[in-house]
Parts: structure tokens; sequence; C-alpha cells
């Protein structure tokens, strides 16, 4: 039975995964950035308004954080090795970026807001790259900014309350000054693949 329920929620996490890439490719047919993207055709609806909390427990937008150029990435700062991986090839690609002079913010936005605290993201954002920025949120606040980014998250069946990993995905969003969506990478893309993608919509910016 447990087998069963792993390969429902895997078809489950697979058929969203490749809907949201549909989304993404199809969604629009004028397409400034084109030439940027991995696909021959890019856009969509991805992103928008979120309120969320930062390290100091403060409630910041999406206005606040979207300023210049960003990196976002929902995860959780107990996954064994998924995230802590996505999150510092990130911010070598973030470093790669400022050695040539383009300035790009990584977002680390939680989806374990049972235990991810404004400290505790805080902390794990600051042990990535020292320009990342940790959110967290109530538990209708995260949810809002996942529904905004058409991300997926679920926590794993367990007796152990303190003790649980995450079923989520895994795409990083390139988010242009203003919240605007620029373009998503996967897992398998690495660190110069992002810079050169991102280099190119921001010259084209």
């Amino acid at each position: 039975m447990t087998r069963l329920y792993a390969g429902l929620a895997a078809a489950a996490v697979a058929g969203l995964l490749g809907g949201t890439a549909g989304y993404v490719f199809f969604a629009q047919s004028d397409d400034p950035f084109a030439q940027c993207r991995a696909g021959a055709v890019g856009g969509g609806d991805i992103g928008g308004p979120f309120a969320l909390i930062d390290k100091t427990g403060a409630t910041v937008t999406d206005k606040d954080i979207l300023t210049k150029p960003a990196l976002v990435y929902f995860g959780y700062t107990f996954c064994p090795d998924v995230c802590p991986m996505d999150m510092a090839r990130n911010a070598e690609a973030v470093d790669i970026l400022q050695s040539k002079g383009l300035a790009v913010t990584p977002v680390f936005i939680t989806i374990d807001p049972d235990r991810d605290t404004p400290q505790v993201v805080g902390e794990f954002a600051a042990n990535i790259h020292p320009d990342a920025i940790g959110l967290t949120g109530s538990a209708e606040q995260v949810k809002a900014a996942s529904q905004a980014y058409k991300t997926y998250y679920r926590k794993q069946d367990g007796d152990d309350p303190e003790f649980y990993l995450m079923d989520h995905s895994t795409f990083t969003y390139l988010m242009l000054p203003g919240g605007k969506f620029g373009d998503f990478f996967r897992r398998d893309d690495t660190a110069e693949a992002m810079v050169d993608r991102v280099g190119c919509f921001l010259g084209q910016s």
C-alpha cells in the first residue's frame, strides 16, 4: 500500500510539473526573450503578489523583495539534500554573474512554515550566500506564494511531528525587477548554463 501511495504521489508531481512546463512554454506567442530561453517559446503567468516574513520577523511583499533580478526557489531547510544542493548551485550562478557586473538576488521561500521560523530561514539563507533572502510565513501566506508560482508541495505521511520530509517541485525561477517572470531552471541545469541564460535576459532588459 505504501508503494501504491508513493507511485500515485510521484505521478501527481510529474503531471503537475509537466503541466507547469507546458503552461510556461506555450502561454505566450509574442516573446521578446525567446532567444534567451532553453525552449523555443516562453512566457507565462508565473509569479504574482505575495506577503511573507523575513528573518527579522517583518512582513515583506514581492515589491520589497523583487527590486532587482532574482533567482527564486521554493524548498525547506530540513531538506536532506535537494534544497541545499539547488540553492548552492544558484549561489554559484549568482557569484559568477556578480563577477560579470550583474547583480542577482538568490531568494529562498520555505514550504515548511511549521519548522522554518524567520530565524531558521534567515540562517539557512545566510549560510548559502551573503546576499540570499530567506522567507517564511503562515501556512496561508506560504500557500498563496506557492500558488502564484505554480509550485507543488506536500508533507509526507508519518507519525513523528518533528522529523518528516516534504515532497515538492524543484524549479528555480528567474524573476525580473517588478516581479516579471523571466524563465525557469531545472535541477539538471548547471550554474554556467544559468549564467548564460540569465545574462541574456539582463542584456535584453
